[in-house]
């Protein structure tokens, strides 16, 4: 869907886009709606010939005082029919609109780097998705509602007028148009108050959302009154804004109302000077004033459709600017999907910094072969987290290489390189549905028996006694359950993917003492016959792995079997003595 970030600064374009997919329904809202406008003045054309009729006497209008009156029925009638079918298709696509855009945004969204995450709140985003698909939907709305029709009316209106009076009918032309593009300029010269009322609103739905999603940390630090007046004080932003933002628009009406007034005045007394004149027939002066008022006030409708048209266009405006910002992260044009023949590891020369920030790594170099189990160790800031996120190509590297299996891995799809890699973090992460479909999000496909025995596996012994057992509902990010269970939930999770690249941060770290030693066997059994990077504070984790690498500032310091750097006097073993050191004062 990167094909969305194109329309980033072309909000009409978007809306096209969304339109063209759904031509025919909205080929039949726009034919409809166009007769009902031409019945609609129609019937003003009727109702000059039923009053030319009347005034003719009873004697001498015969029948065409009941054609009259036919004509009038039929057009009154048809009217009323089009609106109607005009919408009721609408109701079906204008709808489905919103639902096709939400779909587009969401994939596109979804498919940002981590790095376009870490500088907008998440509630900032979901509040620009639903903004851009009301925007959608209320354009389309007052497009087709009060937009087009008066346009159709006045114009149609003017063709009737000229019927009558050709003068009358060029300068209500001239008229209409000319009041038409002052309103429309006013209206364009306020987008910047609507972008900022926009921009303030956005901000307010962040706000709560970061603050509500913050709660527990916001109670530690008994900061409710500091939260609530930093969002009183974000209201009151956007109060202000919307106020400027609402009096500009009053302000136009107000001026559009003043232009109305005098306009009805010399429109009347040009219709009656015709008639006086016997240039018009007392029908025609019917025909003349009510169409003449029919103008007018379309282009007060049409203005003030306009103005909050270019409102919405504001807002979906801000909101594509932020939403379609183009991907960083993209799998290259000749990408092909991974062989998964092995599971060797190659970080080659690579340099690397994150987005902003220092550099991590200068031509940094590390190999793992296919099976091998290789921990990594260090102080924070040596670079652990950082060999994950780019093995996982949430970043590119900026020089050098990462290959799978001699496989470049910029130059395979995103989703067949993180279809083979399983990661159980220290923080985990679980969505606000039941156990099941938390495991099962390890492979989505998989039955209710492969779920059982992949939580069986991680000793997920915990959800026999849950009331609900599998189906339980964990709560927002597993709020309901303790670290230990989330992590052996993600334990279960990994079990069901079954990749042949497995990525441990810390897995034991959570759990209890109780129940690690059980953990350790179903890891053990988890890490058999798999590629193995496992990032360990606990360094007693690491006893039974083929290799550990030690890092420091983005470089590897130490290499080897971890027996083996025990018997020197490296960094390995002064880290394992000041742990047991630490874990003996403890004890004591």
């Amino acid at each position: 869907m990167d094909s969305l970030s194109g329309y980033a600064r072309r909000p009409f374009a978007f809306v096209m886009r969304y339109i063209r997919r759904r031509s025919p329904s909205h080929l039949v809202i726009l034919s409809a709606v166009l007769a009902a406008v031409a019945c609609s003045v129609g019937t003003q054309y009727g109702i000059k010939h039923l009053v030319d009729g009347l005034s003719a006497g009873p004697s001498n209008a015969g029948s065409v005082i009941w054609w009259a009156f036919g004509g009038l029925i039929f057009l009154i009638t048809a009217d009323m029919f089009l609106w109607r079918v005009a919408s009721w298709v609408a109701s079906y696509t204008f709808v489905s609109v919103t639902g096709d855009l939400r779909r587009d945004i969401f994939r596109h969204l979804t498919g940002h780097a981590p790095s376009y995450f870490t500088d907008r709140l998440p509630g900032m985003l979901t509040s620009r998705i639903t903004a851009t698909s009301n925007a959608v939907f209320t354009i389309e709305n007052m497009f087709i509602w009060n937009v087009l029709p008066p346009i159709v009316a006045t114009f149609a209106a003017i063709l009737l007028i000229g019927t009558v009076s050709l003068p009358m009918a060029a300068g209500l032309l001239v008229v209409a148009g000319a009041v038409v593009v002052l309103m429309f300029k006013m209206a364009a010269a306020g987008k910047g108050l609507h972008n900022d009322f926009a921009d303030k609103a956005a901000a307010v739905d962040g706000e709560m959302v970061d603050v509500i999603n913050n709660l527990p940390l916001v109670r530690a630090f008994c900061g409710l009154s500091f939260e609530h007046d930093r969002f009183d004080d974000t209201v009151d932003r956007e109060l202000h804004a919307r106020g400027r933002s609402l009096r500009y628009l009053e302000r136009l009406r107000l001026t559009h109302a003043a232009i109305t007034v005098v306009l009805t005045i010399g429109l009347l007394g040009w219709a009656i000077m015709l008639w006086q004149r016997g240039g018009a027939s007392t029908g025609d002066v019917v025909l003349i004033c009510t169409l003449g008022l029919s103008i007018l006030h379309a282009t007060r409708d049409l203005a003030v459709a306009l103005v909050d048209v270019t409102q919405h266009i504001a807002r979906l405006s801000e909101a594509l600017a932020t939403l379609l910002v183009p991907h960083e992260l993209r799998d290259h044009p000749e990408a092909e999907p991974l062989i998964k023949s092995g599971a060797a590891i190659a970080f080659d020369d690579i340099s690397f910094a994150y987005p902003g920030g220092q550099k991590v790594f200068e031509n940094f170099t590390l190999r793992l072969n296919a099976g091998q189990r290789v921990g990594l160790v260090g102080q924070s800031g040596g670079g652990k987290s950082s060999l994950f996120v780019l093995l996982q190509r949430f970043y590119d590297v900026q020089n050098g290489s990462i290959s799978v299996d001699g496989q470049d891995i910029s130059r395979v799809t995103q989703h067949s390189l993180r279809h083979a890699i399983s990661v159980v973090p220290q923080d985990i992460s679980l969505f606000h549905r039941s156990i099941m479909e938390n495991i099962r999000y390890g492979r989505p496909n998989a039955s209710d028996e492969d779920v059982m025995k992949a939580a069986v596996a991680a000793r997920c012994d915990f959800i026999e006694q849950l009331p609900e057992g599998l189906d339980t509902m964990v709560g927002d990010r597993g709020v309901k359950l303790s670290g230990g269970q989330r992590q052996r939930i993600a334990i279960a999770r990994a079990f069901l993917k079954d990749a042949p690249i497995l990525l441990l941060d810390e897995a034991t770290a959570a759990l209890d003492s109780e129940s690690e030693e059980a953990i350790r066997e179903a890891l053990a059994r988890l890490m058999r016959g798999r590629t193995v990077i496992a990032i360990a504070h606990r360094l007693a984790t690491l006893r039974n792995f083929d290799r550990v690498v030690v890092l420091r500032s983005g470089k590897i310091i130490e290499d080897g079997k971890p027996d083996i750097l025990m018997q020197g006097q490296g960094p390995y073993r002064q880290l394992v003595t000041q742990e047991m050191s630490r874990l003996a004062a403890h004890a004591a």
